[in-house]
């Protein structure tokens, strides 16, 4: 992507990564395709139903994010720290340029891409 701020928003089973300037924006979508398509929960079974994280699909993500300044992270439930998490231990370089993680619903493009230029616009002046 040619853009130099991206915003990431995902969940276990997609990532939408946008490339964002103040006139372009460009999307890039990352599927887990290793995930299961439903996880089967039973009572009384302790950690039954919770899926481990993929690599290779954070892996994915990762090579999308390496031409970025500036990377925000958003998203619902847990994907958006543990894609942080991830980062830390296996892609030092890209963390460092987590501006910010943040937990947002389920948006629509343009409400994402909206939401992007006004956290870059802001975020800019303080990563100068």
């Amino acid at each position: 992507m040619r853009n130099q701020h991206g915003y990431v928003w995902l969940d276990h089973r997609e990532a939408k990564i946008f490339g964002v300037s103040h006139d372009d924006a460009e999307e890039v979508d990352v599927k887990d395709t290793h995930l299961p398509a439903h996880i089967h929960r039973k009572a009384d079974h302790v950690h039954l139903g919770k899926q481990a994280t993929d690599h290779a699909y954070f892996d994915e993500i990762a090579g999308a994010l390496t031409t970025f300044k500036g990377i925000l992270i958003t998203g619902p439930g847990t994907a958006r720290t543990e894609l942080a998490g991830y980062l830390s231990e296996h892609y030092p370089l890209i963390a460092k340029r987590v501006w910010g993680i943040e937990a947002v619903d389920h948006p629509t493009a343009n409400q994402i891409i909206a939401a992007a230029r006004r956290y870059f616009q802001v975020a800019v002046r303080m990563h100068q």
